[in-house]
């Protein structure tokens, strides 16, 4: 059966975990296994603006012994030009897996259902699995390994309602983590997503948290996470908009209610002054330019558990 990522509860408690240890594995020795020799080709397809994404894919397929084939989506237009139907019909037959940045969540599982080929969500705006799983590595890297991971206190603070709250909460319950979202009332998270991350918390010992202020989210927390006042894809936020996210601030006062050893998280592009300040992003207890770099291991080891599976 043809197995896709498009959101991060598609990976089971322990499918999840052997691909971080496999991740773990391409980042000590980035040419293990290579399962992609050929080369077989790989559509990354890329609909929004993209730097770590692209990067990080593209070498991937490339170090997995693959072709990497990016696809332009202003010049595809998929869905406008052309039917996402029929696209994925046209891409399944020629190349052995798609990644796709793109926008509606519905549009990558429609591509899934009629590809016939693994499908990897590379960010839509309701989620960004792929960027979670290399976030729970780096969490793993730095902690002692995959063991580490269930029972961890995981805080995010900012806007609750955007594609990396969810995924921290799918991801981080799928881990068996202790996943808690600080965010205005009006920028919570999808009610449907808490309800589907607490059922999977049910299963693996973890737990998910909705808070609406900063000290409840983030005292005592392991690690502590944020992101971007304006998702990509929104328009930008005037100020009397940006100003109900000043409390949710990760600044020094913030971290210092965390425990004293907390990781430093954010997915970047980071906007030092508003939803970080520089001292915490470029301070000792941030492993933000591991977690970049680890997007390339973690889809590296993601790809090659999906096409195992064929």
């Amino acid at each position: 059966m043809t197995r896709h990522f498009l959101r991060d509860d598609d990976l089971s408690h322990r499918e999840q975990a052997a691909v971080i240890e496999l991740a773990l594995a391409f980042r000590d020795d980035r040419f293990i296994r290579t399962p992609l020799s050929g080369p077989r080709a790989v559509a990354a397809v890329f609909d929004k603006p993209t730097l770590r994404t692209q990067v990080s894919f593209l070498t991937g397929i490339a170090e997995l012994g693959g072709f990497p084939l990016p696809v332009d989506g202003g010049l595809a237009r998929i869905g406008e030009r052309e039917s996402i139907a029929d696209t994925a019909r046209v891409l399944g037959r020629q190349v052995a897996a798609i990644v796709w940045r793109t926008h509606a969540q519905t549009r990558i599982e429609e591509m899934a259902a009629l590809a016939g080929v693994p499908v990897v969500n590379a960010l839509t705006d309701e989620f960004h699995p792929c960027q979670v799983l290399a976030d729970l590595m780096t969490v793993a890297q730095h902690r002692g390994g995959v063991a580490s991971l269930p029972g961890t206190t995981l805080a995010y603070v900012g806007d609750g309602a955007n594609n990396m709250a969810h995924s921290y909460l799918l991801g981080g319950a799928t881990a068996g983590m202790h996943v808690r979202v600080g965010a205005p009332a009006d920028a919570a998270p999808d009610p449907a997503v808490v309800a589907d991350a607490e059922r999977v918390a049910a299963g693996t010992g973890g737990s998910v948290t909705v808070v609406h202020d900063l000290a409840a989210a983030v005292t005592g927390a392991d690690v502590v996470a944020t992101d971007t006042w304006t998702s990509m894809g929104q328009d930008a936020r005037d100020a009397d908009d940006e100003a109900r996210f000043v409390p949710f601030r990760l600044d020094a006062a913030a971290l210092a209610l965390a425990a004293p050893d907390a990781l430093v998280l954010h997915c970047l592009p980071a906007y030092r002054g508003k939803e970080i300040t520089a001292d915490v992003l470029d301070g000792p207890q941030s492993v933000v330019w591991d977690e970049a770099e680890n997007r390339l291991h973690a889809q590296k080891a993601l790809l090659t558990f999906l096409l195992e599976q064929l």
